[in-house]
């Protein structure tokens, strides 16, 4: 199948997710939503779950190429990793599954696959990924983390405050996912954090 049908499909199922609790989504519909077989389908991602898996790394990866795009804005490191935690708080309201995957608290209208590698005899590549192992919210932090040091430490620095500054920057945008903040934004509470943090 060409990669675009795949993603034909993923965008269905999340459309169908965004309209009824997993439970109640039904791969018929999904594969008629994309304009493909319901064997098509199965062809792809093998079960349900195998679209599950496969709908909840996507959207983890998108997070993460976010994150990539906001290290690569503006030239103060600090102007960097805020835009980070506005990225995260603001895909976290957006999307439901990146909210579950970086807080760990999965509602009963999503799908929920185990975290651990799945048994996999797909022969498509991008569902054999999707069967490996997915992300914890602690990986999220070390993931995002390794990320804005890779991309903000200059040549020949040490990385070991940097990184402090880095990880406090993400467990705070989660803490303003789990809580949003009253009468202030994720913005401020970063800037405010890095105020004496060592950033380079």
């Amino acid at each position: 199948m060409m990669p675009a049908a795949r993603e034909s499909l993923l965008d269905a199922a999340y459309t169908a997710l965004e309209r009824r609790p997993w439970s109640a989504v039904r791969m018929v519909d999904v594969a008629a939503a994309a304009g493909v077989s319901r064997q098509t389908l199965y062809n792809e991602f093998g079960s349900k779950d195998g679209l599950a898996r496969a709908l909840v790394r996507r959207e983890a990866d998108g997070y993460l190429a976010g994150v990539d795009r906001a290290l690569t804005g503006p030239a103060d490191p600090r102007d960097r990793l805020t835009a980070t935690a506005e990225w995260t708080t603001s895909t976290a309201r957006g999307n439901a599954l990146v909210r579950a995957l970086l807080t760990g608290c999965w509602s009963e209208r999503l799908p929920f696959p185990a975290l651990a590698p799945a048994p996999s005899g797909s022969a498509v590549p991008a569902q054999r990924r999707a069967d490996g192992a997915l992300p914890s919210p602690t990986d999220f932090v070390t993931l995002v983390r390794d990320r804005a040091v890779a991309a903000l430490a200059g040549p020949g620095a040490g990385t070991a405050d940097l990184a402090r500054s880095c990880e406090l920057v993400v467990r705070l945008a989660l803490s303003c996912v789990a809580a949003p903040p009253d009468g202030s934004d994720v913005a401020d509470l970063v800037r405010g954090a890095l105020h004496r943090q060592p950033v380079p």
